[in-house]
């Protein structure tokens, strides 16, 4: 029986560990310039194909279940009962407003259960299917894992609606194995234990792949309640909920054993070791060192020199309001502006490209050594901004801003959480990673993003140019299409119709500028030449050749480098 408990789990951890790769960024409405709630979402992972996934709304005759799919296998968890409704999702939005995004940060490995029938992604688009706040995702998802079991290792989730911003950490109890007397083997210790915290508005938050809550304000019946005081969970006093054996647990298990005020989540269920400074909270630090004046007092602990002191806040005070653009530049940061920028060190190559292939850890010469890891990933799926305004109806008010593959060669597209459909483009089943489709929009992004890989100074101009014209045109078309709908006589079923046309309109429109954007870069640098242009596109030569291409060659660090590893190999004689 022991050696059956050590395989399942063995098995698990294998599966869940490729996938420690995601970053997530939260901004309340108080700290938005125009009141709107955001959280992104990077899905990187080297399995996951970029798609805009896409439920109806559904009624459910009574007894109907809901297979749970493992979200790092695709295989089949186990089932859980459907409500008698669900709601329509786009993404990682509902037709409520309500958002998720989520990052895993691992922790203790022999918590896991592999019996848990609800994994994080199940988790997630359950939530999403069923939730008509923050709130009550965060009740629906406690819920889950109580009954069914939780079927991951430690994961932090963004949670939003139109009003609030969550952030939410959740670890499995343990894997307690016992036969009930029907024969059934069960976890006696099934379910998780979890903290949700409100994060206050006019902040703003980020999560990496590290557990980021460490002391919590403890039940007082006012700020701060656990699971036994459920009827109080629409109070908006209430800012922190947490599971009520959240401590016992802990000390059960010998990761705790002080004051129950001093109970750091963090410390007990994953505490920070080099990689979860370094390769983890560094990404959310990029984002906090953007819009706050006092990041560099944390330089030394983001960058794994000092892991005792230094940690940073969950959430810090932004000194600007934070915009729609301003959330798409920090999802293609890759530590401009720092000395770890990695555009300018050696992985750079002769190109500068911040792009670095994989492994992120290596060895050479019995060393151990590691990539750095920055926000912008080579192996992203795809990734979102989603928006919620309070002030709009929930069809109009919630945009997820979808983009696929490498953020820093994506381009956000808008699709409205209440649109009928998705684009063929960008459509679940349109390809996959073993399937490519010419009209898939994930395939499109592909090409161009591994051009960018080969020549990244000479071609990002171009990318980003297109990139932002594109982004500037529907941040400014959303905009003139809402204005016209304020006080339009419209049924809601029209003016879905009307979201639904605009948001395909899009998302053909974005991947077919992109794919002209890929002839583009292929004819202007065949070769590794640059050919000449002017105000009516190419030159030529006056007789319909071309003008002769530009050859700039390497940079002088390249050459360098080969004059120092090849001596007078290539010297070229008089």
């Amino acid at each position: 029986m022991k050696h059956i408990r050590l395989v399942l789990a063995m098995a698990f951890i294998a599966a869940v560990q490729p996938l420690l790769a995601c970053t997530n960024f939260l901004i309340t409405k108080g700290a938005s310039v125009d009141g709107s709630t955001f959280i992104s979402y990077c899905a990187d992972s080297h399995i996951r194909y970029g798609e805009l996934y896409y439920t109806p709304a559904a009624d459910w005759p009574a007894g109907s279940m809901r297979i749970c799919y493992d979200r790092s296998t695709n295989k089949p968890r186990g089932s859980v009962a459907q409500p008698a409704h669900t709601y329509k999702v786009v993404g990682y939005l509902n037709e409520n407003q309500v958002s998720l995004g989520e990052t895993t940060f691992g922790g203790r490995e022999e918590l896991m259960d592999p019996r848990g029938i609800v994994d994080y992604g199940s988790l997630m688009f359950i939530a999403l299917e069923r939730a008509t706040s923050a709130r009550h995702a965060i009740r629906i998802m406690a819920d889950l894992v109580e009954e069914y079991g939780y079927g991951s290792d430690g994961e932090s989730f963004s949670i939003s609606d139109a009003n609030e911003v969550w952030y939410m950490e959740m670890m499995p109890k343990g894997y307690n194995e016992q036969i009930t007397k029907e024969g059934d083997t069960i976890n006696a210790d099934r379910g998780a234990v979890w903290v949700a915290i409100r994060i206050p508005d006019g902040y703003v938050s980020g999560h990496a792949n590290a557990a980021r809550i460490t002391t919590f304000t403890l039940r007082n019946g006012k700020t701060s309640i656990t699971d036994k005081d459920w009827k109080k969970l629409n109070n908006p006093e209430v800012e922190v909920i947490y599971k009520h054996d959240i401590i016992d647990v802990a000390r059960k298990h010998g990761y705790f054993s002080g004051k129950d005020q001093d109970f750091d989540f963090s410390a007990a269920y994953a505490p920070v070791d080099f990689s979860a400074a370094r390769i983890c909270d560094l990404r959310v630090w990029t984002m906090f060192n953007e819009v706050c004046d006092d990041m560099d007092q944390y330089w030394d602990y983001v960058t794994g020199k000092d892991l005792t002191h230094g940690r940073m806040p969950l959430y810090v005070k932004p000194n600007r309001k934070i915009s729609l653009s301003d959330m798409m530049a920090f999802q293609r940061n890759h530590y401009q502006g720092t000395e770890l920028d990695k555009t300018l060190d050696a992985g750079a190559g002769p190109f500068g490209s911040p792009a670095r292939c994989n492994p992120l850890y290596w060895e050479y010469g019995g060393k151990k050594y590691f990539n750095e890891r920055s926000i912008e990933a080579v192996q992203t799926g795809f990734s979102f901004i989603a928006q919620c305004r309070n002030w709009m109806p929930d069809m109009i008010g919630g945009i997820i801003w979808f983009g696929v593959d490498d953020t820093n060669s994506t381009v956000y597209t808008p699709f409205y959480c209440s649109i009928n459909e998705v684009p063929i483009e960008y459509r679940h089943g349109n390809g996959d990673m073993l399937t490519y489709s010419d009209n898939a929009a994930f395939w499109v992004f592909n090409r161009v993003a591994h051009f960018k890989y080969l020549f990244y100074n000479r071609v990002i101009g171009d990318i980003q140019k297109v990139q932002k014209e594109l982004e500037d045109n529907y941040i400014k078309a959303t905009a003139t299409l809402e204005a016209g709908l304020k006080d339009c006589d419209l049924a809601d079923a029209a003016i879905k119709e009307r979201l639904t046309k605009f948001s395909n309109e899009a998302g053909a429109k974005t991947v077919k500028r992109w794919k002209e954007l890929d002839n583009y870069l292929l004819v202007k640098y065949l070769d590794s030449n640059i050919k000449q242009e002017d105000e009516n596109g190419f030159k030529t030569n006056g007789y319909g050749y071309p003008a002769r291409p530009m050859q700039p060659g390497y940079p002088d660090s390249w050459k360098k480098q080969v004059i120092k590893e090849t001596g007078e190999q290539f010297i070229r004689p008089e």
